[in-house]
């Protein structure tokens, strides 16, 4: 007898998000066939792999909001999913410095939001700052604990093996080219055709496409509502023989208009400290250099009314990002507001990350993860900073979804 579905649930995307998604599902629901399709050759090669390995502690994000719930319960989580693996991490806490009086009262409201998220945050004044972070200088800071720094690839690659052991398949260079609904037994089937020419059958789709995640929306029939905007992360590294400038992470005082927190200062889990993000209009969704472009991709946003809303709403922002961009005199600036002893032959180019940024038609940032149903489908359209950082409590949650569907 021909079996009515190839597996229960395809997941669409090897990134953290959907690894976690199918690792949860097979733990929730033992015996579930899950099958992950990638396009790439391997795990975690975009924005999971191109990241500054920050966990996140959730102070930023507002109180009862997804994203400061997944943070704050994720960061927990991902200490101990890294310990119980061996996989490298390191709580080192970080600083969030104003370095103009300005900042100061956002600096406060912060300190304030963070014990609303329960998160244990420290005020200093600038002789503590110094203890912390001797070439480190600011008006004021906090010192937030629960930071830290691990490796998300390795974590990817790790939650694909945890996945593959429970039962799961997860297939790379599997490239979806086409999905569908389809009738038959109970409730239907969703049908995926990939790059080899095959189709798989299954009861229900989890769309995890990060970058492509509104393309993949579509290709299903659903409206997302929104479009993915992506931003480029472009990062200078400082030169190993000053590498011992910065112990930990340095934060400037965000702007709570933009979901991006301003040029910072991460040693990361080598030892090696990354100066960055500088974000700018990537013009490809994997445009991580400034000569990679896709006309198509580039058509799709400028014929978009929300980049056009978005871009007369903040042009002044923007400006001052491709300045940045363009001038490493101008980046080396913006990193002496907190380091004032690093120099411009201090820093080195290091490797950019592009951010899948959900824009409303309107031209709004949506700031929160947002996810979408339909039946059979459920879609993450937006996995924002901090979604590597919360992937677990995330994977449980769209599992949680589509499980839900499928009974």
């Amino acid at each position: 007898m021909v079996r009515a579905y190839d597996c229960d649930v395809l997941v669409v995307g090897g990134g953290i998000v959907g690894l976690s998604t199918a690792y949860a599902i097979t733990r929730a629901a033992p015996g579930t066939r899950v099958t992950v399709l990638e396009k790439e050759p391997g795990p975690a090669l975009h924005q999971t792999g191109r990241n500054s390995g920050v966990i996140h502690s959730g102070i930023y994000y507002r109180p009862g909001s997804l994203k400061a719930r997944f943070a704050v319960q994720g960061a927990a989580e991902m200490v101990k999913f890294c310990a119980e693996h061996g996989l490298p991490c390191e709580v080192t806490g970080k600083l969030i410095v104003a370095t103009e009086r300005a900042e100061l009262p956002r600096l406060h409201a912060l300190v304030q939001r963070g014990r609303e998220n329960g998160i244990p945050v420290r005020e200093l004044g600038p002789a503590q700052i110094t203890e912390h972070e001797p070439h480190v200088r600011g008006l004021g800071a906090i010192h937030v604990g629960t930071t830290g720094v691990c490796d998300y690839g390795a974590v990817a690659r790790e939650l694909a093996r945890l996945a593959a052991d429970a039962g799961a398949a997860v297939r790379y260079g599997a490239r979806v080219e086409a999905i569908s609904r389809q009738g038959g037994p109970p409730g239907g089937a969703v049908a995926v055709r990939t790059a080899f020419g095959e189709v798989l059958r299954a009861r229900a789709l989890v769309n995890c496409a990060g970058l492509y995640s509104d393309a993949v929306a579509r290709l299903a029939g659903d409206d997302p509502g929104m479009r993915i905007i992506p931003f480029r992360g472009e990062y200078w590294e400082l030169v190993p023989e000053r590498a011992d400038l910065v112990r930990g992470l340095v934060y400037p005082v965000p702007d709570p208009a933009f979901p991006f927190l301003g040029v910072h200062l991460t040693r990361g889990i080598d030892g090696g400290v990354h100066l960055g993000p500088n974000a700018v209009p990537a013009l490809a969704r994997e445009g991580y250099g400034r000569a990679t472009v896709r006309p198509g991709e580039l058509a799709g946003v400028l014929g978009y009314p929300g980049a056009w809303q978005l871009a007369r709403r903040h042009w002044r922002y923007g400006a001052g990002e491709a300045r940045r961009s363009l001038s490493k005199r101008a980046f080396t600036e913006a990193v002496r507001r907190l380091l004032p002893d690093v120099t411009v032959d201090d820093l080195i180019p290091a490797p950019a990350g592009v951010r899948a940024q959900a824009v409303l038609q309107n031209g709004t940032l949506v700031d929160d993860f947002l996810f979408a149903e339909s039946p059979g489908m459920v879609h993450v359209l937006n996995a924002p900073s901090p979604a590597a950082t919360a992937s677990l409590p995330i994977g449980r949650e769209v599992a949680r979804r589509v499980l839900a569907g499928l009974r």
